[in-house]
């Protein structure tokens, strides 16, 4: 990697720093947000999820507001496209820690052996998805790391989304509606 590639890819961290810091802080602020943005609402709810996969804060929630806010249907789909951008967004991440620190996950860099897990596994794509909460992230990050094929990576990781999107935006919706009853 270029001198002005790293001076670049640490001066965007600088400049994030802030922003990831404002934005977990006031999460609870996320619903409104999305509430006054009127028709251009999935749009936003969709740009939230890219932001968040910068962070260590879970989409989940989001996935729910998604669910609640637009119905069980139209809610599945966005939050289905928004967990795909936040993949996308994560994997890309995890390709340039690689290529900024010039090294992979199988170099022998982690403890406990876990240098040999199956990356490029779609059995290992799949079911390390479905840990709650940051299971994505972590796979996201580490496909990216390890440079896993990006078909491999996508139908892998549209099939656990649209899962997790199925179920937690329908659950979220009819939680909610169960209980204004």
């Amino acid at each position: 990697m270029k001198k002005t590639e790293k001076v670049t890819a640490i001066l965007t961290l600088i400049l994030f720093i802030p922003l990831i810091y404002l934005l977990v802080k006031n999460i609870h602020d996320v619903d409104n947000v999305v509430q006054r943005a009127g028709l251009a609402a999935p749009l936003v709810l969709v740009f939230f999820y890219g932001l968040f996969a910068l962070t260590p804060v879970s989409t989940d929630p989001l996935t729910i507001i998604s669910g609640v806010m637009f119905g069980p249907w139209f809610g599945i789909i966005i939050s289905w496209v928004g967990n795909m951008t936040a993949a996308t967004v994560e994997y890309y991440f995890g390709s340039h820690i690689s290529r900024i620190t010039k090294r992979r996950l199988t170099k022998n860099i982690l403890p406990f052996g876990l240098h040999r897990l199956p990356v490029n596994s779609p059995w290992f794509l799949i079911l390390g998805r479905l840990i709650p909460g940051y299971g994505g992230k972590i796979i996201s990050v580490m496909a990216g790391m390890e440079r896993v094929e990006i078909k491999l990576y996508l139908w892998t990781t549209m099939v656990t989304n649209f899962f997790g999107s199925v179920l937690l935006a329908s659950g979220g919706y009819h939680l909610i509606r169960f209980l204004k009853l």
